[in-house]
């Protein structure tokens, strides 16, 4: 599915739908499900491996961070191992998507 958002122009598609050329992958995280994040870090880490995210940018999506209890960006970082990404760019940002909170940062700053 092609979305332009300002001067932004992405292709968005499912895990499933994975596509070569990929330049970036957007991982959204839910910042207050803690019981999660092992789930989530396999996961992605999975992903990361495949041939056709290679040369991907990573920008993770600290979700619901609108709620009391949610991680901060800095705890989802070491959740979700993202130090051992040496090889790779990656970048975290807080969000809350109910708001558009970081959204537009993200994408201006990274994308």
């Amino acid at each position: 599915m092609l979305r332009q958002w300002n001067i932004i122009r992405f292709t968005v598609w499912d895990v499933g739908g994975q596509d070569k050329n990929t330049q970036g992958l957007i991982f959204v995280v839910d910042s207050n499900d803690r019981d999660r994040f092992v789930e989530a870090r396999d996961e992605l880490h999975r992903m990361l491996n495949e041939e056709e995210l290679r040369d991907a940018v990573l920008l993770v999506f600290a979700n619901k961070q609108d709620l009391p209890n949610a991680m901060t960006a800095a705890e989802i970082t070491d959740k979700l191992g993202l130090h051992s990404l040496s090889q790779r760019h990656w970048y975290i940002q807080s969000t809350c998507a109910t708001s558009g909170e970081g959204l537009y940062e993200a994408f201006l700053q990274h994308c």
